[in-house]
């Protein structure tokens, strides 16, 4: 199935209601999509995830400090998970590449970013946008948010509320570019003085633009789960650990 009959398949499935054999099948894809995620996956991690705008390319500060964070992250013994698309998905998979460790991606597929970026060691490439979320969480047990736009929003609120709600526990979460952020954050502080949050779900993340802060703030919080658990043994996929 290519991109527009897929488009025009979920379009169809957000926006009316559709036969049970319809909906039954699409289920089916929505399985099929998650099962290829866990065998392309399940071996890559311990994982940090970074993300970041697909349009701050090479030349772009941000870009530099996405290379960067992934070449930290490799040195603390992390493989560098990113959505595998351009901009600073590419700079923190280039920095974990070029570090010597393992880069691994969850690409999208659109009409105008369908191929991983260069540096991706381990990809898979996802039709939907909510398996792509999902499977970017799962493997990961700190995070990285570089500035970007709607998508990286979406994805850094998503990280929060289920922080928040303790769906996922005790994982770092660590946003880049305090000027760049400001604005986000003046809200946020609003949202508290509201009553709509609490300032306990602003101190999820730690905000900075200091590398080694962010590096410190990771090993502190993601290093010690990842010691007591034991690596995975291969064995055959569906029943193996």
């Amino acid at each position: 199935m290519n991109y527009q009959q897929d488009r025009k398949e979920t379009l169809e499935f957000l926006t009316r209601r559709r036969s049970r054999w319809k909906e039954f099948r699409f289920a089916l894809k929505v399985m099929w999509e998650f099962i290829r995620g866990f065998r392309t996956l399940h071996f890559v991690g311990p994982c940090i995830t970074i993300f970041g705008s697909a349009r701050f390319g090479p030349g772009n500060p941000w870009y530099g400090l996405g290379e960067r964070m992934g070449a930290e992250m490799v040195r603390l013994g992390f493989t560098v998970m990113t959505g595998g698309g351009p901009g600073i998905m590419e700079a923190g998979n280039k920095g974990a590449y070029q570090a010597g460790g393992l880069s691994a991606g969850c690409n999208i597929i659109l009409p105008f970013e369908q191929q991983a970026n260069p540096y991706v060691q381990r990809n898979v490439n996802i039709r939907y946008f909510f398996v792509r979320k999902v499977l970017l969480l799962k493997y990961s047990y700190g995070f990285i948010i570089l500035p970007g736009g709607l998508g990286t929003l979406d994805e850094l609120f998503e990280t929060i509320t289920l922080l928040q709600t303790q769906t996922m526990k005790n994982l770092p979460v660590v946003l880049m570019g305090k000027e760049y952020w400001r604005n986000l954050l003046a809200l946020l502080e609003d949202l508290a003085r509201e009553g709509a949050i609490d300032t306990a779900d602003i101190d999820l993340m730690l905000v900075t633009d200091d590398p080694e802060e962010a590096t410190a703030h990771i090993r502190k919080y993601a290093l010690p789960r990842y010691r007591q658990e034991q690596a995975p043994r291969k064995r055959w996929w569906l029943f193996g650990e």
